[in-house]
């Protein structure tokens, strides 16, 4: 995807502020047994072509409005991803500015999920 130098420049700007993880990393978590939310923020036709296994979906366009009814709790663990890592962090800096602080974007979204055939939903 060929994005604008506008968009990239306010993507890294979030991204000095935000934590990122990998898959593999989100992987040794859930095989941990440790608890925390995986968000799927894309679209709703994104969502319905096919999302991470376990996941939850939140779209950007409703995340701040809904995210405090589906996790209450500011510490919990949150791990957000998108199509490839720009919109995630996008969203994990408005939930950090929120009061979440556990807040995590998944590098490489779901584009890196599925190619470490992390298994996915339809």
């Amino acid at each position: 995807m060929d994005h604008s130098t506008r968009f990239l420049a306010v993507v890294e700007d979030a991204k000095s502020r935000v934590r990122e993880t990998t898959v593999e990393e989100v992987l040794a978590r859930r095989a941990r047994g440790a608890a925390f939310e995986l968000i799927d923020v894309r679209e709703d036709r994104e969502w319905n072509d096919g999302h991470a296994a376990g996941a939850r979906h939140l779209g950007r366009g409703i995340l701040e409005r809904d995210i405090e009814k589906a996790v209450p709790d500011l510490d919990a663990e949150i791990v957000l991803y998108c199509g490839g890592g720009f919109r995630s962090a996008l969203a994990a800096d408005m939930l950090q500015k929120m009061g979440y602080r556990n807040v995590w974007s998944m590098a490489g979204g779901i584009r890196a999920w599925r190619d470490a055939k992390a298994g996915e939903e339809p």
